[in-house]
C-alpha cells in the first residue's frame, strides 16, 4: 500500500477513536451530580485553552494583546453585545499599537 493512504487511514482512525470511546464506555445515563458538573464546563474550559495561546500571540505585542484582552473580558462581563466586545478588543489594540 503506498505510504499516503497508510497514514490517511492512521489520521482517521486516531481522530475517529476519541468521538468512540466515550460512547462505547459510558452506555448508561451518569447518575453521579459530581461528573455531570464537571462535564458541563469541559467545553468551555477546551474553548479557553485552545483560543487564549492564539489571543496572546495574535499581535507583536503582548501588552497590546493584553489591554484588548481585558477591555473584551470587561465588556463581555458587562453583557454587551458579541460585535461590542469584538469591536473594543480591537479598537483597544489599535488604539495601544499607536502609543506603544
Amino acid at each position: 500500500m503506498p505510504y499516503a493512504f497508510i497514514a490517511a487511514l492512521l489520521m482517521a482512525l486516531v481522530t475517529y477513536l476519541p468521538r468512540v470511546l466515550p460512547i462505547a464506555a459510558f452506555r448508561k445515563e451518569i447518575k453521579s451530580t459530581y461528573i455531570k458538573s464537571f462535564l458541563q464546563y469541559v467545553p468551555y474550559a477546551v474553548l479557553g485553552a485552545l483560543t487564549f495561546p492564539d489571543i496572546i500571540n495574535s499581535t507583536n505585542n503582548y501588552s497590546t494583546a493584553m489591554f484588548g484582552t481585558a477591555v473584551a473580558l470587561i465588556l463581555a462581563y458587562m453583557e454587551k453585545s458579541l460585535f461590542v466586545v469584538a469591536l473594543g478588543a480591537i479598537l483597544t489594540v489599535y488604539v495601544t499599537g499607536l502609543f506603544l
